[in-house]
């Protein structure tokens, strides 16, 4: 909680004045035809360098769609909702339109695949006042879930969070200094691998309302982290969604927090 309220605490502005304009990454979202921002804060060798795309939009809180899987894991954990990584939660046996969804499914399978039935499972039996709790305790976006328990992450004008927030949310997980078990945190960031080489590993979570879409993580490097948090918007739909993880992908190898392509 001191964590949460020493973050709020800050000047709105604080962070953004030391913030590095990135106009060679305008041109890969221009090459993308995508409109967005992108937030980048490197804590390689001992040092912080911010860098951005669209400085004022990284600042501005939207839907925050299914990267709320990393908090809402925390939180299924932490309320015992979830035993562990093993556990298996039975399909219900409604066909949706995303085949990977119409299956059993365990917490990596979940976050892997983005399974919305499985956090909606968890968020009945979190309940409102827990959930609301511990959106609170995080200090995590404006922490607003309205009436819609269900749907809270996925709408409009609900939870809501910036690029710069999501960044600040990811330090403390990568620091295990969230209010939760370091055990937990530990699983959570073990859950969010999506890539890997000999000296890097990229950890991280899409998603995607619909209208916007998201990317956020981080890269681990023997000498620090390089935090990201990407969002776009879709106006073509899921044609758009590889941009995501392209843009980021094209941008941090321009800092060299990623190996060149093959």
């Amino acid at each position: 909680m001191a964590g949460a309220l020493a973050l709020a605490l800050v000047p709105a502005g604080a962070m953004a004045d030391a913030w590095q304009q990135r106009s060679d990454w305008s041109e890969i979202f221009r090459a993308n035809e995508a409109s967005g921002t992108l937030l980048v804060v490197d804590k390689r060798d001992g040092g912080t360098t911010t860098l951005v795309h669209d400085g004022e939009r990284a600042r501005e809180r939207f839907v925050s769609a299914s990267t709320f899987k990393i908090p809402h894991t925390l939180f299924a954990l932490d309320a015992g909702v979830v035993e562990d990584e093993f556990q298996v939660f039975a399909w219900d046996g409604i066909e949706r339109s995303i085949p990977q969804w119409n299956a059993d499914h365990d917490l990596r399978s979940g976050m892997r695949s983005s399974v919305v039935w499985l956090y909606q499972q968890f968020a009945r039996e979190l309940g409102e006042e827990s959930e609301r709790r511990y959106l609170e305790a995080i200090g995590y976006g404006n922490a607003e879930i309205g009436d819609q328990l269900e749907h809270f992450w996925l709408e409009e004008d609900l939870l809501e969070i910036s690029a710069e927030e999501q960044i600040a949310f990811l330090e403390r997980l990568y620091r295990n200094e969230l209010p939760f078990d370091e055990a937990d945190q530990r699983l959570v960031k073990d859950l969010m691998i999506t890539a890997a080489g000999s000296d890097w590993i990229v950890r991280g979570k899409t998603g995607w309302s619909g209208q916007l879409g998201w990317w956020v993580g981080w890269v681990e490097r023997p000498n620090g982290p390089v935090f990201f948090a990407l969002n776009m918007e879709t106006p073509n739909r899921m044609a758009d969604l590889p941009k995501r993880q392209g843009i980021v992908d094209e941008a941090l190898r321009t800092i060299e927090a990623l190996p060149p392509a093959n």
